[in-house]
């Protein structure tokens, strides 16, 4: 079974992330998702990101960040090309949390340019200082552009997850949406975004965007030498 599955309705493609598990951000999951979203780039008008029932994204694989220092920066600077492709995909994203959506899963919904989450016992947000990581550049950017600003030291510093309601409050998402109508929903946003011409939709997401994404890619080699993972 594919990590990525991709399926198109009319002129929107969807997404699914399923690894079985977690759906970790492992190099697999990454290069999948690119070559989902190249074809999209190529045969869709907007994108529906979404992953398995219940589960999300659970962040960066585990296995290999916990591998040592040298194997989590490797696997993080992946991640921030992944996040980044993800935060400027000329198309519209539309991004549709079935479940936990955590660290790096949790950037994976601030990339969105409608961002959704099912309604249920479910957490979203930035773990990383309570799991003894500093919260790096890239996710610390992505989160001061999305989030409330009265939420953002919580969302950060703090390592404060949500439910999906809270999570509306936050920023995090902008609508949590009952389970079932998940999908539809986030068909729906996309249809209506897919009808703007897409030239100009794109080359105004360049603009609003172009100073997070050279500040994050600054940032890195920076950013990566303060990455510290407890083994």
């Amino acid at each position: 079974m594919p990590l990525v599955s991709y399926e198109q309705r009319d002129n929107v493609a969807i997404v699914r992330m399923d690894d079985g598990k977690a759906n970790a951000l492992s190099y697999d999951m990454m290069d999948a998702l690119d070559a989902a979203l190249s074809r999209a780039e190529k045969e869709a008008a907007a994108v529906v990101l979404t992953g398995r029932p219940g589960k999300f994204c659970a962040g960066f694989d585990l296995k290999e960040m916990m591998a040592g220092p040298d194997q989590a920066r490797a696997l993080v600077t992946r991640g921030a090309d992944a996040l980044m492709r993800l935060y400027t995909l000329p198309l519209p994203l539309i991004v549709a949390a079935t479940g936990h959506a955590l660290a790096g899963g949790a950037l994976v919904v601030l990339t969105g340019d409608v961002r959704l989450a099912a309604k249920g016992l479910y957490r979203i947000g930035l773990n990383e200082v309570q799991i003894g990581m500093p919260v790096p550049v890239l996710a610390m950017e992505l989160a001061r552009d999305r989030l409330d600003p009265k939420h953002l030291i919580g969302s950060t510093l703090f390592a404060t997850v949500v439910d999906p309601e809270a999570a509306v409050t936050a920023g995090w998402v902008d609508e949590a949406v009952d389970e079932d109508a998940l999908v539809d929903r986030a068909l729906t946003h996309a249809t209506k975004l897919a009808a703007l011409p897409r030239d100009a939709f794109s080359k105004t997401k360049v603009i609003l965007r172009e100073r997070t994404v050279k500040y994050v890619r600054d940032m890195l080699e920076t950013d990566m030498k303060r990455l510290t993972v407890k083994i």
